[in-house]
């Protein structure tokens, strides 16, 4: 009968490790007027609809968006990165 089967199966994502992790960059206090770049590459699939929720969630930030749909990764000038405050990299496939 199906009330007597007994499967058994694994985790496919089996058992992790605790890790260490650090900052590579202090936490920044706010994000009010802060320049925060938003570079997406790859397919435009979850970031349009992310990229209008940050947009609408932190009204008061410099967004700075920079896309690409290839599949060479978009990067930051030398002076974007000086004057930068943040950076969300998005790599969609």
């Amino acid at each position: 009968m199906a009330e007597d089967k007994v499967y058994k199966y694994l985790n496919p994502a089996g058992i992790t490790d605790p890790v260490d992790t650090s900052a590579l960059a202090p936490r920044l206090s706010t994000l009010d007027g802060k320049e925060i770049y938003f570079s997406i590459t790859g397919e435009p699939d979850i970031t349009i609809p992310l990229e209008k929720k940050l947009k609408m969630d932190y009204p008061n930030v410099n967004w700075k968006i920079k896309k690409t749909y290839g599949i060479e990764p978009v990067r930051l000038s030398k002076e974007e990165m000086k004057t930068a405050d943040g950076l969300i990299q998005a790599i969609c496939w």
